[in-house]
């Protein structure tokens, strides 16, 4: 959710936890996690996870977490400049495209690792731009700058989805 409109803000009831963690770690350590799975997805057998009412398979993972990236940074650079963000337009994790479904390749997890980690790195930045003061008291509608870090933490959810594969494609435990 990053885009609030009137039926639709971000509202303290579903807010993150936060907790001491500097927030600007979070979404580093969110990516190594992601990478760390993802570098055994070029054993993926074609078969998607279902996981409640989706399915996801390895492009899905990393398109749902660069998206979730890049969407709530286009909202903190907006409410930092005192515009409303921009509604997004996603599909989000409803979908399965067929590029979703392509074999996961080595050229393809080092698309992730550079894409994702870029990103990553520019949350970081952003976020050690800011005083506490706008970590704690973000202007306009939705949740503070620290909540949207601890909020993008959870993006792991994609990832861990599909989990870790042996050599035959199969999930571990």
């Amino acid at each position: 959710m990053t885009n609030p409109q009137p039926n639709d803000v971000q509202t303290a009831r579903d807010a993150p936890t936060t907790d001491d963690r500097d927030p600007a770690t979070l979404v580093p350590t969110m990516v190594d996690h992601v990478l760390a799975l993802a570098a055994t997805w070029t054993n993926w057998n074609g078969v998607p996870a279902p996981i409640e009412d989706r399915i996801y398979t390895p492009h899905k993972a990393i398109r749902r977490v660069a998206d979730h990236l890049v969407d709530h940074l286009a909202e903190l650079e907006a409410r930092l400049v005192g515009e409303l963000p921009q509604p997004d337009h996603w599909h989000a994790s409803a979908i399965t495209t067929e590029a979703d479904l392509a074999p996961f390749t080595q050229v393809d997890l080092d698309e992730a690792r550079s894409r994702l980690t870029r990103l990553a790195r520019t949350w970081t930045n952003r976020l050690n731009a800011l005083t506490p003061q706008q970590l704690d008291q973000s202007p306009g509608p939705g949740w503070t700058f620290r909540q949207l870090a601890f909020h993008l933490s959870g993006s792991v959810y994609y990832a861990d989805a599909i989990g870790t594969l042996d050599a035959s494609g199969t999930r571990t435990p």
